[in-house]
């Protein structure tokens, strides 16, 4: 009977397209929530017979607070189940927010990330995530070193030059990338 939860769950991690429906204008990414995936699971949990509940608990390591969300799927006939959970820390404070909205964004993220758990949706790439960040200036170095070495250039006739040159890259992720290459 478990196998059956279990085969039901593979073909909606199958099926799911969870697109990145919201936008941070301020850092210029588009990025999905957790009502994003929740929007796109619902039509694939009625069609599949299953139910999803999402439950938090707030749990304390090592002095500081974390939201713990569980993210449960469940058969509705045999009652079988599987579940993951996503942890968030809670920020001590947060410029323009309360304690109760502090821990309102950390439910959020923690959600987000047991469903993403649960639903095989990796995340690495996304612009909201420190790997992503990482990544992305590591690529951009690499393509800054390699543009100056075929183009025989020096970092500052690179500068004069990329806003009219790299028309497909943000000014924002050349001067990142400049910066580090300053320090080389």
């Amino acid at each position: 009977m478990g196998a059956q939860v279990y085969g039901k769950l593979m073909m909606i991690q199958k099926e799911l397209k969870a697109p990145k429906g919201q936008y941070n204008s301020f850092a210029k990414y588009n990025y999905r929530s957790c009502e994003d995936i929740l929007e796109a699971v619902k039509p694939l949990l009625e069609a599949k017979g299953r139910v999803l509940t999402i439950s938090d608990e707030i749990v304390s390591l090592d002095g500081r607070f974390y939201v713990k969300a569980t993210a449960k799927i469940a058969d509705n006939d045999s009652g079988n189940s599987v579940q993951v959970t996503g942890y968030a820390r809670e920020s001590e404070t947060k410029k323009g927010q309360d304690e109760s909205q502090i821990t309102g964004t950390a439910s959020s993220y923690a959600r987000k990330y047991a469903l993403n758990g649960l639903f095989c949706i990796d995340d690495t790439k996304d612009a909201d995530t420190n790997e992503y960040h990482s990544q992305s200036e590591k690529a951009l170095v690499r393509e800054i070193k390699e543009l100056l070495a075929v183009k025989e250039m020096t970092i500052e006739d690179f500068e004069k030059t990329a806003k009219d040159k790299l028309e497909n890259l943000s000014v924002e992720r050349l001067e990142k990338g400049l910066e580090w290459l300053k320090k080389q």
